[in-house]
């Protein structure tokens, strides 16, 4: 693995990590935000709500998922490599 490759993968992990954490955390705020934009009737707001935080929760953690074993593997690959040669 090249050294440009090597920090493709880098900034590939940490963003897609960062989206995630970003995700993760103001999920409760892009939910009732989604949720308000429907204009839906009192009853159902709060099933829309949790809908959405729950969609946003999912999308979060496997983001973050991603982006960590991204920044894994890549840093053991690299030092994998650097030891054979």
């Amino acid at each position: 693995m090249t050294k440009d490759n090597y920090y493709r993968f880098v900034t590939i992990g940490l963003t897609t990590s960062v989206l995630g954490f970003v995700l993760l955390f103001f999920s409760t705020n892009f939910g009732t935000l989604m949720a308000g934009k429907d204009g839906s009737n009192p009853a159902l707001f709060h099933i829309r709500v949790e809908s959405y935080i729950n969609s946003f929760i999912v999308c979060g953690g496997i983001l973050f998922g991603v982006g960590l074993v991204t920044l894994i593997l890549t840093h053991y690959i690299m030092m994998t490599f650097s030891e054979k040669q």
